[in-house]
């Protein structure tokens, strides 16, 4: 219901953005080369052909880069500053890729006399101004959408009316996403209970109209649309009762499983040959964002290990030096869907460190470690072989911190949820690590930012990340 309200929301902005951008075009060539209030070349008009050749790159482009940063997703809170200011940095984004792409495409032209071939070049006034003209035209597009939107549900045109059975937790949390998506127009007019100390009572605004017994006086009392069904799986007896009542009335039925208490992530329905299917652990990243972030993993580690060719073998020669052992250090680690791999390092404590301990958390000051291997830990340094881990797909930029599989069979017996976190790649920091969780500190937090990570993902919120890293958390006490 949501989703599909969303879609066709989507759909009308994204062809308002379609017809801003075409007109936006057309307004940057009447000011550039008709009204001139750009001055160029006297008298110089190119052709027209030209530029609608670049006219479908730029539909394409431009509508891209919107929904990649977030401008077809729900608005909920975001005001219409907020709205403006995003768009603003988008279309300036938009723009500069537009301007890389044409410094690259240059059509041939016509034949000089010396037999050369002239390239034409597009004018980069006019550039500026279609940025300038599809800023205002898209956020006036999407003012005037809004507004229409907003003027017919407060007029109580095209609104939902949605009553919720039951009013216990299950109830209650329905009604909250319902609200959220107000926008959309949903209205839920009350609910039903036959807890007699709820009748008269409200939540979040929504009044208990009475007991489950009431339910056909009401949808038709109340014009109701929709009815969402939030009994306990303990009320079954009830539940089929009341569809046997809704049975008999022209409204949609929704029925929420009571799967509260069981979903780990993010539960979505699934089909399997026609029965549907609740997978209670679903994650953000699969599909094309997988394949996006996968991309940017391969480009900015191998980046990386080229940027930092010059220091590598300055550490591997001041770890070599101190006591003529290994340089790097390979340690089993547990990835992806619990599948062990070798996660490299460059060796910070002396060689065979755990031989009469075993596997064990290090300390501050530990005194395994050696003088270079000090310095490295406390400026992560120590971590940069596993740019070769990230890229040959062991792991990721951004994720959860991988443990040693000795720890994490112990962990999984002590915390019920900590097995999520191997629900997508570790990574060299995340989440947790730019708070400061990190080393032997309370696994339970880390935890906790790990599966707000895993539910929360986007690649927004992955370069949030890198940079926090990179500005906060490379410097720690040298574990």
């Amino acid at each position: 219901m949501i989703r599909k309200r969303h879609h066709i929301t989507t759909a009308a902005t994204l062809a308002n953005d379609l017809l801003a951008t075409v007109v936006a075009f057309a307004a940057a060539w009447m000011f550039r080369f008709q009204w001139q209030v750009i001055p160029g070349a006297a008298g110089h008009v190119p052709e027209l052909s030209r530029y609608l050749q670049l006219l479908p790159v730029v539909c394409v482009l431009f509508p891209m880069v919107f929904y990649f940063h977030g401008l077809y997703q729900p608005r909920r809170n975001r005001g219409r500053v907020d709205e403006f200011l995003t768009t603003f940095a988008v279309v300036l984004l938009a723009a500069v890729l537009l301007s890389v792409v044409v410094a690259w495409y240059r059509p041939a032209g016509a034949i000089r006399p010396d037999g050369t071939t002239e390239y034409f070049t597009y004018s980069r006034a006019f550039l500026a101004l279609f940025a300038a003209c599809e800023l205002v035209a898209v956020t006036l597009g999407r003012v005037v959408i809004q507004t229409a939107l907003r003027s017919a549900r407060a007029a109580g045109h095209n609104l939902q009316r949605i009553l919720v059975i039951g009013a216990g937790k299950l109830g209650k949390e329905i009604t909250r996403k319902i609200l959220a998506h107000g926008a959309l127009g949903f209205e839920v007019v009350g609910f039903l209970d036959d807890d007699r100390g709820k009748e008269g009572r409200s939540y979040f605004g929504v009044p208990v109209l009475g007991p489950l017994r009431d339910i056909g006086k009401t949808i038709e009392e109340q014009r109701i649309d929709q009815v969402f069904i939030a009994l306990p799986v303990e009320a079954h007896r009830k539940m089929m009762k009341v569809l046997q009542e809704v049975a008999r009335e022209c409204v949609e039925v929704k029925l929420v499983p009571d799967i509260l208490q069981y979903a780990t992530l993010k539960a979505t329905l699934e089909d399997v040959d026609g029965t549907p299917v609740i997978n209670l652990s679903q994650t953000p990243l699969e599909g094309w964002s997988s394949l996006f972030k996968r991309f940017m993993d391969t480009a900015l580690s191998a980046a990386a290990i080229l940027a930092l060719s010059p220091l590598l073998p300055l550490i591997a020669l001041a770890i070599w030096f101190e006591d003529r052992g290994p340089i790097f250090y390979r340690q089993e680690r547990m990835g992806l869907d619990g599948k062990p791999f070798m996660m490299l390092k460059f060796r910070s404590m002396r060689v065979d460190a755990e031989s009469s301990t075993g596997p064990i958390w290090a300390v501050k000051d530990d005194p395994r470690r050696t003088l270079a291997g000090g310095f490295l830990r406390r400026w992560s340094l120590d971590e940069l072989p596993q740019l070769w881990n990230v890229l040959m797909g062991d792991m990721s930029l951004v994720g959860p911190r991988p443990e040693r599989p000795a720890f994490v069979h112990e962990f999984k017996h002590k915390i019920p949820e900590y097995m999520l976190r191997h629900r997508v790649k570790a990574g060299i920091t995340g989440w947790a690590q730019v708070h400061g969780w990190r080393g032997n500190t309370s696994i339970k937090k880390r935890i906790q930012y790990d599966l707000y990570y895993i539910e929360n993902w986007s690649l927004k919120l992955d370069v949030k990340i890198l940079w926090m890293t990179i500005r906060y958390g490379l410097r720690h006490n040298a574990y």
